[in-house]
């Protein structure tokens, strides 16, 4: 009767394996949640552009009015704090309308496709710099990790293909040998990988603490009663715009008249 024969590993190599099942659990934890800390960026960075586009130029447009009121007074008083106050609103009115009219304005809405996050959940997981074997490599994965969060951010879907593709393709994929220096190498990969999680649970916090975050949970909550919390605060600002530009032009009419 043919006799069974049974390979143990060693004792280094059972504990190599089971580390590397705890490090394979924790880079897929790893990948989801770097998925949530990238939505949840251009998500924000989404709402941010809407409300510059519907709010942000209407604040600019009252600070314009508010500092032509004020440097009207000015002219007319001429007083050295009413002349300061018409520099602080004319820096105000400045400030509002960059703003307003910025690069962050032009953020669109960001609408990720289940596939989108498919390819981020995969590519992050394969070049997260946590999960480097040295310095060299650590570099190399957060240039990597860059272009990731980069395509994800624009929704290109298409170069997270292309960056897969080259990870697959690399040499870099080549592992090293002997137990003991893998055992080495995946115990500070756990470890960074357990920083990293703890680094994303702190930004997750606060993100969400952020005044955009707030002012977006607020929306979303008026969104599900059927309400459009930005266009209340058009309807506000507006009005508040109307009644600056009639005092502005009441006060001009005046002098006009003297």
């Amino acid at each position: 009767m043919p006799t069974e024969v049974v390979r143990r590993l060693s004792p280094e190599g059972e504990e190599l394996a089971a580390r590397r099942e705890e490090l394979a659990r924790l880079e897929a934890e790893l990948a989801d949640r770097e998925l949530i800390v990238a939505s949840l960026r251009a998500e924000l960075a989404a709402f941010e552009g809407l409300y510059l586009r519907r709010i942000g130029v209407l604040y600019a447009e009252l600070d314009e009015w508010n500092a032509r009121l004020a440097e009207l007074r000015a002219e007319r008083i001429g007083t050295p704090d009413v002349q300061t106050e018409a520099g602080e609103a004319r820096s105000q009115a400045q400030e509002s309308f960059s703003a307003a009219h910025g690069e962050a304005s032009n953020v669109q809405p960001f609408r990720p496709s289940p596939e989108l996050k498919s390819l981020f959940r995969e590519a992050a997981k394969r070049v997260h710099p946590d999960t480097a074997d040295d310095e060299k490599d650590r570099a190399r994965r957060e240039r990597l990790m860059k272009e990731v969060n980069a395509a994800y951010a624009v929704g290109d879907d298409e170069a997270l293909r292309r960056i897969l593709v080259g990870l697959d393709n690399s040499p870099d994929n080549v592992p090293g040998l002997g137990i003991g220096a893998d055992l080495i190498r995946v115990l500070r990969q756990l470890r960074l990988a357990k920083d990293r999680l703890a680094a994303i649970d702190m930004e997750l916090v606060t993100l969400a603490e952020t005044d955009i975050a707030l002012l977006k949970a607020r929306a979303d909550s008026a969104a599900s009663q059927g309400l459009d919390l930005l266009a209340e605060m058009e309807v506000d600002i507006r009005g508040r715009i109307s009644a600056v530009r009639q005092i502005f032009e009441q006060t001009a009419g005046g002098e006009a008249r003297a």
